[in-house]
Formats: C-alpha cells, sequence, structure tokens
C-alpha cells in the first residue's frame, strides 16, 4: 500500500510538471456524472453516491484553485433531473444545499447560480441567493453552480429576456429582429460576462453534452474521462488538463 501511494505521488508529480501554467484553461465546465452508479456498485443507496459525489466537488474545486483555475462550472442537476421520484430527489436537493453553504464558507470564493431558479424550491433557491450575496470581493475562483440548467431553457430565456426588454422599450418585432445578434445573446446568457469554458469534462464514460451550456461550448475542448465522478482522482483530473494543453484550437478556422 505505502508502495503504490508512493508511486500514485510521483506520477501525480510528473503529471503536474507536464501541464504548464500557459496553456491551462480559464474556464473549465464539468458534468459530474455517474454518482447513482457509484452507488449502485457499491451497494449503497443513491443518497450516498450523491453525497460522495458532492466531497468529490470539494475535493475537486481545492485542484483547480491549486492549478489557479479562475472558473468553474459544475453541472450538478438539470431540467431533466427534476423528474426523479420525489425520495431521491428530495435528498439530491438538500445535498446540493448543503453544498452551496460549504462553497459560501470558502474563502475566496464566489459563487454564482446558473440556471432557472423559479423553478427550484424556494429553500434551495434561497441558499444560492444567499450565497452569492455573500461572494467575497478578492474571491480568486468563481464556481458556477448550475442548478435547475437545461441549455435550450437557458437560450430562450435568453430570447425571452431579448423580447420583453425591446417591448419595455417600445421596439417591434421587426426592431428586434433585425438587431439581433450572436453577442447579443450571449449578453443575456445564465453566464453573461463570463468567458465561455475552455475545456467540458465529463465523467462516468458517457459521451455526450445532455444540453451542458450548449451555446457557450461551440469552440470549446471535450474531455470524456471512464471513471465514475466520486472516483475522479487528481491524476485524472491532470491527464485531462495535459490532453487540453496538446490540442491546437482553432475557433472554428
Amino acid at each position: 500500500m505505502q508502495l503504490r501511494r508512493a508511486l500514485y505521488g510521483l506520477y501525480s508529480r510528473q503529471l503536474r510538471k507536464e501541464v504548464a501554467p500557459a496553456v491551462l484553461p480559464r474556464h473549465i465546465g464539468v458534468m459530474v456524472d455517474g454518482n447513482r452508479r457509484w452507488a449502485k456498485l457499491a451497494g449503497a443507496p443513491t443518497h450516498d453516491g450523491h453525497q460522495a459525489g458532492a466531497d468529490k466537488i470539494i475535493e475537486f474545486l481545492g485542484w483547480c484553485r491549486e492549478l489557479r483555475i479562475p472558473t468553474v462550472t459544475l453541472y450538478m442537476l438539470s431540467t431533466d433531473n427534476l423528474s426523479r421520484s420525489s425520495d431521491e430527489l428530495d435528498a439530491l436537493i438538500d445535498i446540493i444545499g448543503n453544498t452551496v453553504d460549504r462553497l459560501a464558507e470558502t474563502p475566496r470564493l464566489r459563487v454564482c447560480p446558473v440556471g432557472a431558479l423559479e423553478i427550484l424550491p424556494p429553500h434551495l433557491v434561497s441558499k444560492l441567493e444567499s450565497a452569492a450575496a455573500q461572494a467575497p470581493d478578492d474571491a480568486d475562483l468563481r464556481v458556477n453552480v448550475a442548478v435547475g440548467y437545461g441549455g435550450r431553457r437557458e437560450i430562450v430565456d435568453a430570447v425571452r429576456e431579448i423580447l420583453l426588454e425591446a417591448e419595455a422599450e417600445g421596439k417591434s418585432v421587426r426592431d428586434v429582429a433585425d438587431a439581433l445578434t450572436d453577442a447579443q445573446i450571449g449578453e443575456h446568457l445564465y453566464t453573461r460576462g463570463q468567458p465561455d469554458p475552455d475545456l467540458v469534462i465529463r465523467t462516468s464514460g458517457e459521451q455526450r453534452l445532455s444540453g451542458f451550456l450548449m451555446w457557450q461550448s461551440a469552440y470549446s475542448e471535450f474531455y470524456f474521462c471512464e471513471a465514475l465522478w466520486p472516483d475522479f482522482r487528481r491524476v485524472d483530473f491532470l491527464r485531462a488538463l495535459r490532453d487540453f494543453a496538446s490540442r491546437q484550437r482553432r475557433f472554428g478556422a
């Protein structure tokens, strides 16, 4: 066991040397997938899988802070997830709420809710809004908590907001159509004012976006990892970063 730990530490340090600060992503999106399967494989209740996933989030953000990655978006609860059984959903909502509290208590960390808050339970909305209001001025890590999030809904909400603003200004639909640009839509997304993700990571072996940051990820690099989220290790993260650093980004060119 000691030899294994020593070899793991050596490998981790070697990987870290291979990832130069100049090529690190500035914004990482993470689809924290595999909590339910982790619990099933462990013969444990689903709740335990979600809790293990929440604990991994705290650990993961520590790795990001160590590497000075300034922005992370965590896909924690999609709009589709809200259709799960009430027992599982209630437990998951509680775990997310507790995780938001833990993030809010973390020094120099800014919590930003990302999603349709109006469809979430009021007590969770209260926690998210309170955490956002407590954001410190000297934050070195922004964490977007994507809860009640759906990529299609985000785009619809952005367009709806543009139309409502135009109506308030007395503009016609034709005026809106003639002036509409992709930049204008970007300014009305949940992540407005933030850089688009450079890298999107999904765990559990699934290779699809499931509606995550559909607009923002147009030029993102994607990395799919076989590990279930609770089993995601620092070396898995460093491998993702090494892979990202090796790619030649073209941004559509």
